[in-house]
């Protein structure tokens, strides 16, 4: 198919790009353009206006430092997936744009853009929520930040206002004794997961203080359980299956033309238990 009529403008500022969404109540953001297009082509979404922001000067940046990784609305999954210092900073970062659909993809889609389409079934959501970081959004009122518990709200669906353009992500940096991991389940390597788990695990010596888990393709939006108390310090396996057992309760796998509920449920179950093991494990080399 091909998508509906629609106007277009590239403006070369960011006010000129506010003042364009402000006077199109159905008006689009196009940047990297990953998401959205497929959608226009499918007739999905019919937005009267793109405003495409690849001409907005200072959007393409990638900054890590001791708080955490800042990322530009504008950069490419690739320049982030490349970074050394996003790495050492916050390396779930990296671990998770790996899966995230394959090269010719990520050479051209963005993080932030990934971020405020909030498919469930995307990876970068997930870790937004999951090591609880923020979007900076700039609108006629000026500049504002959303947490990202705030900004999921249901499928495919944000908190930004329709003449609001997210600017800027913030990662926070892995604290000291923390270790992260991640995985995912798809048919194909680059295809939707059919289900995915992070997981960030702090240990002192042996022993679990606090452990955190992210699941994707698993429920309406992305889904964080607190796996701390289910645990209770270890990592053993009995402790492990307790902790599965508290995810699958916050969580609602469906039934879809790529798995049924239950083997989701059970993707989740075994997922959990190697990623949680395997943040562990990074955790304790942290130390050393």
């Amino acid at each position: 198919m091909k998508p509906a009529p629609f106007d277009y403008v590239r403006p070369g500022s960011l006010e000129e790009a506010l003042q364009a969404l402000a006077g199109h109540p159905e008006a689009k953001v196009l940047a990297g353009g990953q998401s959205l297009v497929p959608l226009l082509s499918m007739r999905l979404a019919a937005p009267a206006l793109l405003v495409d922001i690849n001409d907005l000067p200072g959007l393409d940046h990638v900054r890590a430092d001791a708080d955490g990784v800042r990322i530009g609305a504008l950069a490419r999954h690739a320049a982030v997936l490349a970074d050394p210092d996003v790495a050492r900073v916050q390396p779930l970062v990296p671990l998770a744009l790996a899966d995230v659909a394959h090269a010719t993809i990520r050479n051209r889609g963005t993080t932030v853009g990934s971020l405020v389409h909030a498919d469930a079934a995307a990876e970068m959501p997930m870790v937004l929520r999951l090591l609880e970081g923020s979007i900076d959004v700039a609108g006629p009122g000026g500049r504002r930040t959303i947490p990202a518990a705030e900004l999921y709200v249901g499928p495919l669906e944000s908190s930004l206002h329709h003449d609001e353009i997210a600017v800027e992500a913030f990662f926070p940096a892995l604290p000291a004794g923390s270790g992260v991991a991640f995985e995912e389940i798809a048919r194909r390597h680059g295809d939707y997961a059919m289900c995915g788990v992070a997981a960030v695990v702090a240990v002192e010596g042996d022993r679990v203080v606090s452990a955190r888990a992210g699941y994707l393709s698993v429920s309406d939006i992305p889904v964080v359980v607190d796996l701390t108390e289910a645990l209770d310090g270890s990592v053993q396996p009995a402790a492990l299956a307790a902790a599965a057992d508290a995810a699958l309760a916050q969580l609602d796998p469906e039934t879809d033309i790529h798995a049924t509920a239950d083997y989701r449920a059970h993707l989740a179950r075994v997922l959990t238990a190697r990623v949680v093991t395997a943040a562990h494990d990074h955790a304790r080399e942290e130390q050393r």
